[in-house]
């Protein structure tokens, strides 16, 4: 009996530790100035809980995650699209930004104007966000 405790108490320690190593494969982006999640099952019920720590953690025990986003100080774009796998659809430009729908390897997407969208990036003097598929609630 003894034993299988000890064998139950291992095993558990060993997933943890996994479950540790695998977390931050779990995020669309490498995390920025703070990692925001989009839960809710379309952009009119979406709720954003945005982190500044752990953002892989607080991944877990979110339930109905739509997409993801982050915000950096600046950005590479096209080294940052080639991560990615990503490719510009269309753009957008506005008064205070540049906007760039993307096709990329990322597992959420939504349809703008015809075509599928899965990688939204905002530039502005203040910084780029970026999100999957797009950015909700806007910047």
């Amino acid at each position: 009996m003894r034993f299988l405790k000890l064998l139950a108490v291992t095993i558990a320690a060993g997933a943890f530790i996994a479950a540790l190593a695998l977390l931050p494969n779990n995020l669309c982006f490498e995390s920025g100035e703070c990692y925001t999640f989009f839960c809710g099952d379309s952009s009119k019920n979406c709720r954003e809980v945005t982190v500044s720590g752990n953002a892989a953690l607080k991944r877990l025990t979110l339930a109905g995650v739509c997409g993801e986003s982050t915000v950096y100080p600046e950005l590479d774009i096209d080294g940052f699209l080639k991560a990615v796998g990503g490719e510009v659809v269309f753009t957008e430009e506005l008064a205070d930004s540049v906007n760039y729908y993307c096709k990329a390897n990322l597992p959420y997407k939504v349809t703008l104007y015809g075509e599928e969208i899965n990688l939204h990036i905002c530039v502005k003097s203040e910084g780029v966000k970026v999100a999957s598929p797009i950015i909700f609630g806007g910047y």
